[in-house]
């Protein structure tokens, strides 16, 4: 790369304003980074780099704009000090150093950036996007000429002239003063895509006025707690909707008999340690309101409450309204036209709502979007028996595939699943299956999402370990590290191996919106993690048969619960 003034030795270190950008057509999608170094004193061009990536996400794009900008700036004198530009909030605060680098995608761009110039000689400073237009033109033509199988050209630039920049004296197109296209292409990350036009305007940097709150549900009085001892069925998931707030610890210890730790699925119903359930051992729905679900409260950027998941890239089609409007529901649904209009309405709203961006700044990016799906009963389900990953592994009862069925109209009529993931237990790849089915994707499976080992405790009721096991199970409700009796797995060691998938799966899957079938402890933890809750937490959550929960992951680390144990679609 050549450029006016390369010579070292042609005087004192000059100061180069370096102004870059980056743009992905989808995200990921598509992408292309543009970059200008100017003369700070006069405004001049003297060197431009463009090039387009192929298919990488926006924070990419952006941060591959950052190098090649300050290598095209050291290049016309490597004493320089750099003033670097962007519209990137979050490039220029990592790169400032006051926003940790957490997604590992990110970290070997920012280092690459850092090793161009020596340590505090680049200061980065937020520009808006209409002050940046210079860079976002040269990366719209890199976009531009990759859609048309060609390489991005000096020679071709229009991009100086747009921005009314160029006069007499400055470089025009071609000549040594334009930097040639950089190479290489980074991986993904969550990020929102660009405009797909050159010189399109896109959305203002400034965050967005969140919606007004929405009214909390007035929780509704609980049914009576069944019977200390109880073996019956679990509450009918198809009860009466009246009650969609979640219940809270302690409210009901007087059913910690009836059932199993808290953790109401795979895990539920036994007291913790101040008397609510105890945290997800068993299976089963809760004794009482097991069919409710909680409204998705958000958790440091949500969006608006109760609402279905739905990713912030892929939100409901432009024709998802007419859909509706023609009847579209669950298969074999006995209602009304209008009662299947409201439904279908009813599922578009609620993705619209879980794929809004929340109160983070639009360029932290789409967000990787888990859509949890506890599996379906299985015949252990109503019996409340703990059932993990070290026991008989059974498969969904008769009921448990209706509730997958159920599960699956819903999810195609919200259509916002990109991507399915499922424990390798039976019941969780049978309930995986029938969804995937339904919306013609495949299913990946993931170890780490398997369901704690129980141990000794794997087919017994509550009741009958606190028979067998008194010390062990106290001790197992009073510590994260304690084991279930006979080598099980801790609460500890589940939530460190679910911490560790969920890093992976939000690497793997950044911007996009994936389901996760798994079972109660790991939701659980899942949504312990995002709320950065103690274990503890883990007895204060229930989690019925076949529900959904949702949470967000952001490029900076952030996490928001959009939605917990809704059973809706069950009714």
């Amino acid at each position: 790369m050549t450029g006016a003034g390369a010579d070292p030795e042609a005087g004192p270190a000059r100061e180069f304003v370096v102004e870059a950008d980056g743009g992905s057509r989808g995200n990921p999608g598509p992408a292309g980074y543009g970059a200008v170094v100017l003369d700070a004193a006069t405004g001049e061009t003297l060197a431009e780099a463009a090039e387009y990536l192929g298919v990488v996400t926006n924070n990419v794009a952006e941060y591959r704009g950052l190098v090649a900008g300050l290598r095209a700036a050291r290049e016309l004198d490597p004493d320089a000090t750099v003033r670097a530009r962007m519209d990137s909030k979050l490039v220029v605060e990592q790169m400032s150093g006051r926003w940790k680098i957490k997604h590992p995608d990110m970290k070997p761009l920012a280092a690459e950036a850092a090793r161009v110039f020596p340590p505090g000689r680049v200061t980065y400073e937020w520009i808006p996007r209409a002050e940046n237009k210079h860079a976002d033109r040269l990366a719209n033509e890199a976009m531009d000429a990759g859609a048309r199988g060609e390489r991005w050209s000096p020679s071709t630039s229009t991009a100086d002239l747009d921005t009314g920049r160029f006069a007499g004296g400055r470089t025009a197109t071609g000549g040594g003063a334009r930097a040639g296209s950089g190479t290489g292409a980074g991986t993904g990350a969550a990020s929102a895509a660009r405009t797909g036009a050159p010189g399109a305007a896109r959305p203002p940097a400034e965050p967005t006025v969140p919606a007004e709150p929405t009214t909390p549900a007035e929780p509704t009085v609980p049914a009576e707690p069944t019977a200390p001892g109880a073996t019956g069925s679990a509450a009918d998931p198809t009860a009466a909707p009246g009650a969609s707030a979640s219940d809270t610890a302690g409210t009901r210890g007087a059913e910690a008999d009836a059932g199993p730790p808290a953790a109401r699925g795979d895990a539920t119903g036994a007291p913790g340690p101040a008397g609510g359930r105890g945290a997800g051992a068993v299976e089963g729905q809760a004794a009482v309101g097991g069919a409710r679900s909680a409204s998705g409260g958000s958790a440091v950027r949500g969006g608006a409450g109760a609402a279905g998941p739905a990713g912030p890239e892929a939100g409901p089609r432009p024709d998802a309204a007419s859909e509706a409007a023609a009847g579209s529901g669950a298969p074999g649904s006995a209602g009304s036209s209008t009662t299947s209009q409201a439904a279908a309405s009813a599922d578009v709203r609620a993705a619209r709502t879980v794929a809004s961006p929340g109160w983070g700044p639009p360029d932290m990016g789409a967000p990787a979007t888990f859509v949890l799906l506890r599996h379906g009963e299985t015949p252990l389900t109503p019996q409340k028996r703990f059932s993990g990953s070290g026991g008989s592994d059974p498969s969904l009862s008769a009921a448990g595939r209706e509730q997958a069925e159920k599960v699956a109209a819903s999810l195609a009529r919200r259509g916002t699943v990109q991507a399915i993931v499922a424990s390798p237990l039976a019941r969780t790849r049978e309930t995986a299956g029938i969804v995937a089915a339904r919306l013609g994707l495949e299913v990946a499976v993931e170890d780490g999402l398997r369901e704690t080992d129980f141990g000794a405790w794997e087919g017994l009721t509550f009741g009958e370990v606190r028979e067998r096991y008194p010390d062990d199970l106290n001790a197992w409700l009073s510590s994260p590290d304690a084991e279930p009796t006979g080598g099980g797995e801790s609460f500890a060691a589940t939530g460190a191996r679910v911490a560790a998938t969920r890093d992976r799966l939000v690497a793997a899957y950044a911007g996009r919106t994936v389901l996760l079938v798994s079972h109660v402890t790991p939701i659980k933890t899942f949504v312990r993690l995002a709320l950065g809750a103690p274990p503890e937490s883990l007895f204060r959550m229930e989690l019925s048969a076949a529900s959904l929960s949702a949470v967000a992951y952001y490029a900076d680390g952030g996490a928001s619960v959009r939605l917990f144990n809704d059973t809706s679609h069950l009714r």
